[in-house]
């Protein structure tokens, strides 16, 4: 065994700890990542919180076949986005009892399902996005099984009814599922050992965990101070849930939920003076180094609710409701389709295949974007002056000695826009085209325009 693994052996056998606010203490007692040997080299540039750009791959819309391998041949593509971490949607098998083909029903945590491929495909998908300086992390299922996964064998493994029967996530219309007890030592033991082992044999990055909420805080601490111990690795940790404790349970990353409502009030005709006061509900008491995803959809918005291009009224509407969401603070992330445009509902238990070649110009317009604020510091880490405005979103984000105005008409009008005293008669770059652009007295906006500006 190597000294490393001693050293972490030692330390999970002595190490105890308080969960905040807690009166539970968890023990750490073994450590089942000894038992793995590292496939290839550990990722170095796993990129800080607030520098990430997030893609999300649904694979059975990703490629006419569904697969990892689809993945592989579209890194090219995503690279050039700017983006540096992928966000894998459930690669497990599916369960068959009860079973509605979700991804979100997992029959075996440490198996990739026929579907998408094998071990194999996952590690030349890490070692090529690695290659590239993207991370890549897996969507992890904490809160439930599929009814047929081996672990039912062991009951009390499951949360059960007065009768002891075992149940479905209560609350909810999940049938397809089996709720896990995290009450039960060993299976919490089990869970851990299984996010472990997809680090070690695959060279994961870090796991964004469904239905979080869902799922104890002592749990998440627990793992993931038990992950933090893994010598040379830095890993991202992305949350979804509306409880408040994410954060403190070690989670870098959860939905901003409440600027998306913000957003869509806003261009369905509503103040836009909701998004600044978001931002800042959002931001308010936030620890250093944690951060809100920011959306215009994801798998679960295109599949049970709209495409951006319905939610925000067309081509232009989309990308003007984007430049808002990457601009104005958090982590951006960009769902796979989105880019080209999609039109129709994306669904995610059965297979669709997204049109790449649909729509290029907005692919054009959305690698400038990105690209721009990968490579600019004022766009991820600047802090933001707000000018109050009923139909226009207009902010001054500065950092250092850097300086970027934005300024988005969220209306399918034309509008008469008077500029902020501050930015009257300052002369800027335009990102978008690379020309000056002086802001006077009023500018006019055409329908869903937007200037990204730069000194």
């Amino acid at each position: 065994m190597k000294l490393e693994k001693l050293l972490v052996l030692f330390l999970f056998t002595l190490f105890t700890f308080y969960a905040c606010n807690k009166e539970e203490i968890i023990v750490i007692i073994n450590d089942p990542s000894s038992t793995y040997e590292q496939y290839g080299l550990p990722f170095q540039s796993v990129p800080a919180t607030e520098d990430i750009i997030m893609y999300e791959v649904n694979l059975r819309a990703f490629s006419p076949e569904g697969n990892l391998q689809g993945v592989i041949n579209r890194l090219d593509e995503i690279e050039a986005l700017g983006v540096n971490v992928i966000w894998l949607m459930p690669i497990h098998p599916i369960g068959q009892v009860n079973s509605v083909n979700s991804p979100y029903s997992v029959k075996d945590y440490k198996t990739i399902g026929s579907e998408y491929g094998s071990l194999e495909d996952l590690r030349s998908l890490t070692d090529a996005a690695h290659e590239r300086g993207i991370a890549v992390i897996m969507d992890w299922v904490a809160n439930h099984t599929s009814w047929d996964n081996a672990w039912i064998s062991n009951k009390s493994w499951y949360t059960q009814d007065n009768s002891g029967n075992i149940i479905h996530p209560a609350g909810t219309n999940w049938l397809d599922v089996a709720d896990l007890n995290y009450d039960n030592t060993k299976m919490r033991e089990a869970m851990i050992d299984a996010l472990k082992y997809w680090i070690f044999e695959a060279n994961i990055d870090g796991f964004r965990c469904d239905y979080a909420d869902g799922v104890p805080f002592d749990f998440w601490k627990q793992a993931w101070i038990s992950i933090g111990l893994i010598p040379d690795r830095k890993f991202i940790l992305f949350a979804e849930g509306t409880r408040g404790d994410h954060f403190d349970a070690g989670f870098d990353l959860n939905f901003g939920w409440q600027f998306y409502g913000a957003l869509k009030d806003a261009f369905n005709g509503q103040s836009t003076n909701k998004v600044s006061t978001a931002h800042n509900n959002e931001y308010s008491n936030l620890r250093t180094g944690k951060h809100w995803v920011r959306f215009t959809t994801n798998h679960d918005e295109s599949a049970w609710d709209a495409t951006p291009i319905s939610l925000f009224k067309g081509n232009d509407g989309a990308l003007a409701a984007s430049v808002v969401t990457i601009f104005t603070g958090g982590v951006p992330l960009i769902y796979g389709s989105q880019e080209v445009g999609a039109v129709n509902n994306i669904p995610f238990f059965s297979n669709s295949s997204i049109n790449w070649n649909t729509n290029s110009k907005m692919l054009s317009t959305y690698k400038t974007i990105l690209q721009f604020y990968s490579a600019s510091e004022v766009s991820r880490k600047g802090l933001n002056i707000f000018y109050k405005d009923d139909n226009v979103v207009n902010f001054k984000k500065t950092f250092n000695t850097e300086e970027m105005v934005v300024i988005v008409n969220v209306r399918n009008t034309t509008i008469n826009y008077n500029v902020p005293i501050e930015l009257k008669n300052t002369t800027w770059m335009d990102v978008m085209n690379q020309n000056t652009f002086t802001l006077e007295q009023q500018i006019v906006l055409k329908p869903f325009q937007f200037y990204i500006l730069k000194k």
